[in-house]
């Protein structure tokens, strides 16, 4: 039986300073606990012992259940392609603590901790293990309609698109990040973000190691990061797409000093840089939504004999259409294209995936989704052999 290894110790750890002291605890009707009364708060019943020296604690989990079979393609014997798979899943869990320390309330700490299973070739292989995904303080308004974040933070395009475009985090990643589309950074990083907010325009760009959260630095190239928002009808969407009507235009991208290591076939070593540059559109409004982005990375090798392996650039497309009384069910749908760059341009093949479901918002806490996902990679793409149809039951739970 495959073990499970969730870092218990580490997380008693986070708690035990707190565990001094029997206090009791009031929520509100946010569901946000306080150890202070008020007119608006409740008294938790049977309290467990608990001490902090924060003024509010602001708890919270999210979690991907799932099954998925996937049908691998297997019609030709020119390519290796992997067994059929059929599987239930804990596809991600997370258990998010904000705690409230300062007089303004709008900054806070916050650690989030990942449930993920381990697919390296270790003895950890195939185990869930719990790894930190942030732990930054935010502090607001440090500038004009500034604030920032320090330490394991954002990035600062990946929370946009997952609130304000693509609300299926629970079946696919964003597109700069999913391995069959450009595969170019995840969503989080040692470093700091700043967070500009106004009514018609919204701004992330920080320094970060590089990277990401979950990889070690390569060498002393830091990265440039940013994403830049106009609100064209001067409306903020975030997690708000069934109330409101909203239309965006983002530019985002990196500039990531040596970021990947190469080793060169006369034994020489180097390290390749990742410039990208991408541009994204959404609009929406409560019945229907339709976003479209453009992503191109530049190939900084400026070697003849080969090119940066994360150069390239493709497209993704997503719309979703709401119904029911209170929109609580949708179709979606979404197209990735990607093809990276090669020495022979002739060579180069498209790397492409469809995506076609149903969801049902069943209330605030739980959201089902069933879908379809197409890879269907060009012939002689180096990802051919991942060329598969994957039929996919996901409850998303979050409290």
């Amino acid at each position: 039986m495959k073990k499970i290894v969730l870092s218990g110790l580490a997380t008693l750890a986070l708690t035990s300073g707190m565990l001094q002291a029997s206090t009791k605890f009031y929520v509100d009707d946010k569901g946000q606990v306080f150890t202070k009364p008020s007119d608006d708060r409740k008294e938790l019943k049977n309290s467990t012992p608990w001490y902090s020296h924060a003024d509010k604690l602001k708890l919270s989990v999210q979690s991907f259940l799932g099954y998925k079979y996937n049908d691998f393609k297997n019609d030709t014997a020119t390519v290796d392609y992997p067994d059929d798979t059929s599987s239930f899943e804990v596809r991600r869990a997370y258990f998010q603590v904000k705690a409230y320390m300062m007089e303004d309330p709008k900054s806070y700490y916050r650690i989030t901790l990942d449930l993920k299973q381990e697919h390296s070739e270790n003895s950890l292989d195939g185990s869930y293990v719990l790894r930190a995904k942030y732990a930054y303080v935010f502090l607001n308004e440090l500038l004009p309609f500034t604030g920032v974040e320090i330490g394991l933070a954002h990035r600062p395009w990946h929370d946009y698109e997952e609130h304000n475009s693509w609300y299926y985090r629970s079946i696919a990643e964003t597109f700069v990040e999913t391995h069959n589309g450009a595969h170019l950074a995840n969503s989080a990083d040692f470093g700091f973000m700043a967070k500009t907010r106004t009514k018609y325009f919204d701004a992330d760009y920080g320094l970060f190691n590089g990277e990401g959260y979950h990889s070690v630095q390569i060498k002393k190239g830091l990265s440039f990061e940013w994403r830049t928002t106009a609100h064209i009808l001067g409306v903020n969407g975030k997690d708000k797409q069934t109330k409101k009507t909203y239309w965006d235009i983002s530019f985002y991208g990196q500039y990531n000093k040596e970021h990947k290591k190469v080793a060169l076939t006369n034994n020489e070593t180097r390290y390749d840089d990742l410039v990208f540059g991408a541009l994204h559109t959404v609009y929406n409004q409560p019945s229907f939504l339709i976003a479209a982005q453009y992503i191109k990375s530049l190939d900084t090798a400026d070697n003849s004999s080969y090119v940066s392996a994360q150069a390239g650039d493709g497209y993704s497309i997503n719309g979703e259409f709401r119904f029911g009384t209170a929109k609580e069910f949708r179709i979606l749908g979404r197209y990735n294209n990607w093809t990276p760059d090669l020495i022979d341009d002739a060579m180069e093949k498209e790397q492409r995936t469809y995506i076609g479901g149903f969801a049902w918002k069943q209330n605030k806490n739980i959201e089902w989704v069933a879908n379809t996902t197409v890879t269907d990679n060009e012939k002689g793409s180096a990802k051919e052999k991942y060329n598969s149809t994957a039929y996919m039951i996901t409850a998303e739970v979050k409290f």
